[in-house]
């Protein structure tokens, strides 16, 4: 064979492209050793392939259809689940007396015959689009949820109007795998065993609508005051949108991000009835929102009861939160509404009917709306503690919870005014703080008292010079007469002297809520919110020596199925014991010697009792403030000026009750004095440990300095705060008296020298102070 033959025609082939290329005949290819030097990829494929993959999936599928099938065998229709049965709460005083029942089922099974047409499928829009085709269960929201509960994102939507159903009425809330599959199987079979009908009348009666209204009839009253069987398709639309979030969607009490949300979720209602039909799109777009009507209580809420058991349930839901039993107060208010706990609560009866009717006697029965409108205006709150244990022992919320919703004792949108004076003297002594000649700040250093004096901070104004009340000057004055007096221009120094931030974080850590709070030198008038509640703490940490008292209105909480437990209300110690009773020291001197002095010192009941406490009246007399304390009792309270139509926003309350201007030192002053001399079992004395001595007596205001470069004394006193009569004759008003004290002068010279850094930020430096555009003097 020759060497043409030998080769072939495919090998002619190849030797051509060789010599193309240059002549080199391409090797032939070697297929790869199974060897060690080429096992990988080929093993990798024998170990996986197409037929093992597909083949591991069906079994798998197979796997998973008969364990359902197992599951759909075994899980049957159970009875309604008992935690779904009507239950109540129980509230208690402290004694364990019954308060009030609470949570029973508002809640009235109706016929679905009963409800319009229209309305059953305003729900169906807003749900379950498919819930009249479908087989009771959404199989891609279902795996959605069992995966989200795996990773741990929690509950996620996508169930059918079925499966709410049955989790409302024959499960529970939990987030768990099981009880999603068990929701699943039941769902199912009940969709083959029942109507369609049958279920959607079980969803709307058992679902819960805000306002503690279950079901479609407790919900048609709640929110439009008419039946289930009235409701316009608008109404039925509002409701079936606030099953989504109850009580967010709730218009009476919803942000304004709420309205604009469940306003969306409404036309999504009504657009999905006109893309299925049930809904003309003339009818649709002649429709408009249907506000609903304000909140109406519960019966049997009616007086104070309301406040506190509104009060307890909010305690009682942050805990729940708290120990991850609840992921958020919603599922939270969920739970309570099941029912089944026993709240009992710190309110002690005697001392809550003392207050009730210390506030009828000095001032409601006083405010005459008749006669003067803005008598009509002057809401009060009160808030009584134990400092020793923080226990809530009295709280007035306001006139009638059926009358006025919000809780007044709770509330913290009006200003503190001059009861914050006292934080920042804590702030000072705890710091060390000097003035900005380097003097010490103490009860007797000496500031300059000229109303609407300009700030400084170093050798610069800060753009703040605050006036005094009715624009008094008081010259040069100690801190202690300052405090007495509530010497506005004073405590703006000694803001600045101090840090502003550093008075902030004092309030923080004697527990105002300061987060957002800036700090500015307009924050030494009291001008960011607080609650009677809320001061109440702070004074109860000063009362308790700087050991942090937190208001606690709960207890106990029991029930049956989980522990509630509780946190202690005394924490640890915030600041100093000097630094408070410093502080405890001074405020005396406004009992004694200031702005409460005829309110309290005068009082006939007070028998020699020892007491603290300071005075505030806000810009505009907006609110007027009392927060004052003995050995064992705190108490504050605070009027609030508020128009008794809606919006309710703040207004002035000049004239109320006969008198000019409502002032600390009148109605809230009167209120304390009436209350806690009442409920007194004993004279006590405080247990101060100062470098001024148990108490410190009001200094006289000097006139001539003798040694402006002396230092204050260090030197403690051993004089109680005096109870006798004042020489000269007893104001008629609870304005700043301007009697001289017995006592020596002090010796120090007044803090006009500026200090280093400029603040933050500051008022204008224009000769008319921003903060009082009307000409009306912050207090004192």
């Amino acid at each position: 064979m020759n060497e043409a033959e030998r080769i072939g025609p495919m090998g002619r082939a190849e030797e051509r492209k060789a010599r193309q290329r240059g002549g080199r005949r391409a090797a032939p290819k070697r297929r790869r050793s199974a060897g060690a030097g080429g096992s990988g990829k080929s093993g990798i494929r024998r170990l996986f392939t197409w037929k093992k993959i597909l083949g591991t999936f069906f079994g798998l599928c197979l796997l998973g259809m008969g364990a359902f099938i197992v599951l759909y065998m075994v899980i049957d229709i159970p009875e309604g689940n008992p935690e779904a049965e009507l239950q109540s709460n129980v509230y208690k005083y402290s004694d364990g007396s019954i308060m009030a029942r609470d949570g029973e089922r508002n809640r009235e099974i109706v016929d679905l015959a009963k409800v319009p047409k229209e309305v059953q499928r305003t729900f169906v829009a807003a749900e379950n689009k498919t819930f009249y085709k479908d087989a009771g269960v959404d199989l891609k929201g279902t795996a959605r949820g069992v995966l989200n509960t795996l990773s741990g994102k929690g509950a996620q939507g996508g169930s059918t109007i079925t499966q709410q159903y049955v989790k409302n009425y024959y499960l529970s809330q939990e987030q768990t795998v099981s009880r999603k599959l068990k929701e699943l199987v039941i769902s199912l079979k009940l969709d083959r065993e029942k109507s369609k009908d049958y279920i959607l009348a079980g969803y709307i009666n058992t679902s819960y609508y805000g306002r503690g209204a279950y079901g479609i009839q407790a919900a048609a009253q709640a929110y439009y005051r008419v039946d289930a069987e009235d409701l316009t398709v608008e109404q039925g639309a509002y409701l079936a949108a606030l099953l989504q979030a109850p009580n967010q969607y709730d218009w009476a009490i919803a942000s304004d991000t709420s309205k604009k949300l469940v306003q969306e979720r409404w036309n999504y209602v009504l657009n999905n009835m006109v893309e299925q039909k049930w809904l003309g799109r003339a009818d649709r777009q002649n429709m408009k929102f249907p506000e609903p009507e304000a909140p109406k209580p519960v019966q049997g809420m009616e007086g104070q009861t309301g406040y506190l058991v509104d009060a307890a349930e909010f305690t009682l839901k942050q805990r729940l939160v708290a120990q991850g039993t609840a992921e958020d107060m919603e599922q939270a208010k969920a739970l309570v509404d099941l029912g089944g706990y026993t709240v009992t609560l710190n309110i002690d009866k005697k001392k809550q009917a003392e207050l009730e009717k210390a506030v009828k006697a000095k001032l409601t029965s006083k405010l005459d709306p008749e006669k003067r409108a803005v008598d009509a205006d002057v809401q009060a709150g009160a808030v009584s503690v134990d400092p020793k244990t923080g226990a809530v022992l009295a709280m007035y919320g306001g006139v009638d919870y059926l009358k006025h919703f919000t809780n007044n004792a709770t509330r913290d949108d009006y200003q503190p005014a001059s009861t914050f004076k006292p934080v920042i003297l804590a702030a000072a002594v705890e710091q060390d703080a000097e003035t900005q000649d380097g003097v010490p700040i103490t009860a007797n250093t000496i500031y300059d008292g000229t109303s609407e004096r300009p700030v400084m901070d170093g050798d610069r104004e800060v753009g703040f010079a605050p006036p005094n009340e009715d624009d008094k000057s008081y010259g040069d004055v100690t801190v202690q007469e300052a405090m007495n007096k509530s010497v506005n221009s004073v405590f703006a120094q000694m803001g600045i002297d101090v840090g502003m931030s550093e008075v902030i974080k004092t309030a923080g850590e004697l527990g105002m809520d300061t987060e957002g709070v800036e700090a500015v030198p307009a924050q030494t008038l009291g001008s960011m919110g607080a609650s009677p509640l809320e001061m109440a703490g702070v004074y109860a940490t000063l009362d308790n020596h700087g050991k942090k008292v937190t208001p606690a209105v709960v207890k106990s909480i029991e029930h049956k199925d989980r522990r509630i437990e509780l946190p202690d209300p005394i924490g640890e110690q915030v600041i100093g014991r000097e630094a408070a009773d410093t502080v405890t020291s001074v405020l005396t001197g406004v009992v004694d010697d200031g702005t409460a002095r005829q309110s309290v010192r005068e009082n006939p009941l007070r028998d020699g009792q020892q007491v603290a406490g300071k005075t505030g009246t806000s810009d505009n007399n907006k609110s007027a403030w009392f927060t004052g304390f003995t050995p064992g009792l705190v108490t504050s309270v605070g009027l609030f000026g508020e128009d008794d139509k809606a919006p309710h926003p703040q207004v002035p309350m000049y004239e109320a009750g006969g008198v000019p201007r409502v002032n600390g030192g009148g109605f809230p002053a009167e209120i304390w004095a009436a209350y806690t001399f009442g409920v007194m079992d004993e004279v006590t004395e405080f247990d101060l440990e100062t470098k001024q001595g148990a108490a410190v007596k009001p200094s006289k205001s000097p006139s001539a300095p003798e040694s402006p470069t002396q230092s204050p004394s260090d030197e403690p006193t051993t004089q109680e705060p005096t109870t006798d009569e004042p020489t000269t004759q007893e104001p008629t008003t609870d304005e700043p008296t301007t009697d001289e004290p017995t006592t020596e002068e002090p010796s120090q010279s007044p803090s006009n020298s500026p200090s280093t850094e400029p603040p933050t930020g500051g008022e204008s430096t224009e000769p008319e102070n921003p903060l009082f555009p009307d000409g009306d003097r912050q207090e004192r």
